[in-house]
């Protein structure tokens, strides 16, 4: 039984001597033989027993297959179905430079990995990752970002890749260069951990011309030169700083277990923010019970931690190793502890005094009070720190902190926190181009409120139909049963004018009759009274001075524009009479008749006839040039000076002319 201790995670189920460096994951994992990526030794054997939860299955997906053999009789590698003595064969592989591409499957819950090696001169073995078969998009720890050219896509790493010796280049929030292996450069960048794997989202990118190098995760990058395309990770967003930079956390916020005050000079914890010029924090004694704490004042999602040494060339000092507690209270603390992990996480630190190196919680942390406890240090304890992380979801999902790294529950009466604490920076992805956003909860909520709202807009508008309707219905209901006429002011002015005065003063005892109404065509046609009769005064006669009450005549305020023809009721006149009473006004016409002043053009003036019954002479013709004419027609003619009533003498009758007619000597 070979035991292989890797960031704290231990693997129990491998045999034999020929075990390569490997991580064994509950649902994915990394198999190498040994020396990998050099050559095996001779003669050496090596099984790896594999558990997934008993409703999965597992597959195999191989990086590297170089082993010397070639009809796999001493040296070979075979994938078994199942554990110990009732297990089946599923494969047997051997061969130099073989490109495996495809994946081997198990038919249940359990698989074993054998390796054989016999006497062999070259070949580098064996490399291969293996995950429960819902990951359908597994891929090895030595695929590079050069290997996929979508613009975005999303594939799952297995566990244990920092056993890859594949070197990356870049950092974030900048981007990795494509020659980078994508599961190292996630590990880097804080997406997944060695220690699990998980999914990964990329996204395809134009290169830059200088990849920076640092330390995160224990994995190093390198310096990069230009290239034509990168790749970035998209992420929830949580790793804005929380104020320790910035000023955000108080000094009275942070406290330690000593300070070194030395030379007149104090090491405070309150030198210990990240970026800030000066001293920082150092402890008066240098052993593994010191620590710097942090009250962020109310729970926090922690995401990482950034750590300095000194920054002072005269004091070269650091932590190059620490341990992560946390707490809700202050009092009870737990240790941090990877996924997977039974034992505290020790985070590598810094390698030198000056260079920030970066750690992320995978998974992160939700806690008020964090604790940095240093297990090994370069000439003194001496550190400064800014914390990554973002608000706590109101909902909080279950499903961030595993159940036994629960922290204890906060208690009540917890201080408030002064309002400079929420200057903390925003929460930036890890990427360089935006992603669209998830809208699932927002498409369900608006497949409810549309029809909702579309529903009630509905309603209102027909309500306030309803009340047009009515109010213009009550309006219709009026003396006239014309309701296309009521909304226009000068047709009723020309209607009221039609109407005699008795009509005017009582209007709600005369109704026009709709029918007759709707066959109205334009001016021309008058629509037909229902009245009583004798609504027309009789004319003024000679000697008569008062009209009575019944008289619809008033002096015309000239012709109207309205009308372009001057004669509508010019009637034929039967030789010898005259008419008795004047004629029916048009429609269009003023409310009162227009005093009639003749201008007969005749050559006689004794030849008018008497309007009380007196025999009648002869009318002289008319014609539109003023000269004598045959047509026998009465054709009145508007006077432009008329004459103003007087109280007794309302309106004139017709005097007799004793003008010549235009165009007589």
């Amino acid at each position: 039984m070979v035991v292989y201790l890797a960031d704290g995670y231990t693997v129990t189920d491998v045999k034999g001597d020929g075990c390569g460096p490997s991580i064994l994951g509950p649902e994915s994992g990394t198999l190498s033989s040994l020396g990998y990526p050099r050559t095996y030794p001779n003669n050496t054997v090596c099984e790896w027993e594999i558990s997934v939860p008993h409703d999965k299955r597992i597959h195999f997906l191989f990086a590297l297959l170089d082993i010397e053999d070639s009809d796999c009789q001493v040296n070979y590698l075979r994938l078994y179905n199942g554990i110990g003595p009732n297990r089946s064969e599923i494969v047997k592989l051997c061969g130099l430079g073989l490109k495996v591409e495809h994946l081997f499957n198990s038919t249940g819950n359990q698989a074993t990995v054998q390796f054989m090696s016999g006497t062999h001169h070259t070949g580098r073995g064996f490399y291969l990752s293996y995950s429960t078969t819902e990951h359908a998009d597994l891929i090895t720890c030595v695929d590079k970002g050069m290997n996929f050219t979508e613009a975005e896509y999303r594939k799952y790493c297995p566990a244990g890749c920092l056993t890859s010796t594949e070197e990356i280049s870049g950092t974030i929030p900048n981007g990795y260069r494509e020659s980078s292996p994508l599961c190292v450069a996630a590990i880097h960048a804080g997406v997944v951990s060695n220690a699990a794997g998980g999914n990964i989202s990329v996204v395809n990118s134009k290169g830059i011309s200088h990849y920076e190098g640092t330390l995160a995760n224990n994995v190093t990058s390198t310096v990069g030169t230009r290239s034509d395309s990168l790749f970035t990770f998209t992420t929830n967003g949580c790793y804005g700083t929380l104020g320790l930079a910035s000023g955000g956390v108080a000094d009275t916020q942070l406290s330690a277990s000593s300070v070194l005050d030395w030379s007149t000079r104090v090491w405070a914890p309150s030198g210990a923010r990240l970026k800030k010029e000066g001293l920082p924090w150092a402890s008066s004694q240098s052993d593994q019970q010191q620590w710097l704490q942090v009250d962020l004042k109310k729970e926090k999602r922690i995401t990482g931690i950034i750590t300095t040494g000194s920054t002072l060339s005269e004091e070269k000092c650091y932590v190059s190793a620490y341990r992560v507690l946390y707490s809700n209270d202050g009092k009870q603390w737990s240790g941090y502890k990877e996924s997977n992990s039974v034992q505290n996480k020790i985070f590598q630190g810094n390698n030198n005094y000056g260079d920030e190196v970066r750690n992320n919680f995978i998974p992160p942390i939700v806690a008020r009070f964090v604790r940095i406890n240093p297990i090994s240090w370069y000439k003194r304890i001496a550190l400064k720190l800014e914390l990554l992380g973002c608000q706590v979801p109101s909902e909080r999902r279950t499903t961030d902190l595993r159940p036994r790294m629960s922290p204890p529950r906060r208690t009540p009466g917890g201080t408030k926190h002064p309002p400079h604490l929420g200057q903390t920076t925003p929460t930036p992805n890890i990427r360089n181009t935006t992603m669209p956003p998830h809208t699932g909860k927002d498409v369900t909520l608006a497949a409810v409120l549309v029809p909702v709202l579309v529903m009630v807009v509905t309603l209102i508008l027909i309500v306030c139909c309803a009340c047009h309707w009515k109010n213009r219905k009550k309006t219709s209901e009026g003396t006239y049963d014309l309701p296309h006429l009521d909304s226009t002011a000068d047709w009723w002015k020309s209607m009221k004018q039609l109407l005699p005065s008795k009509m005017v003063e009582t209007e709600d005892s005369v109704r026009y009759s709709s029918s007759e109404v709707s066959r109205l065509t334009g001016r021309g046609v008058v629509p037909g009274l229902h009245a009583e009769p004798a609504e027309y005064a009789q004319p003024l006669v000679s000697g008569v001075t008062t009209l009575g009450a019944r008289s619809t005549f008033k002096p015309d305020d000239g012709p109207s524009s309205r009308y372009s023809d001057p004669d509508l009721y010019d009637a034929p006149i039967s030789s010898g009479l005259c008419h008795a009473y004047a004629e029916p006004l048009p429609s269009s016409g003023s409310e009162y008749a227009t005093p009639i002043v003749v201008d007969m053009g005749l050559k006689q003036p004794s030849t008018l006839c008497n309007f009380m019954g007196t025999r009648p002479g002869s009318l002289h013709p008319w014609t539109d040039s003023g000269q004598s004419g045959s047509t026998a027609y009465d054709r009145p003619k508007t006077s432009t000076e008329l004459a103003t009533p007087t109280e007794d003498l309302t309106y004139q009758v017709p005097q007799k002319s004793t003008q010549k007619p235009t165009g007589q000597g």
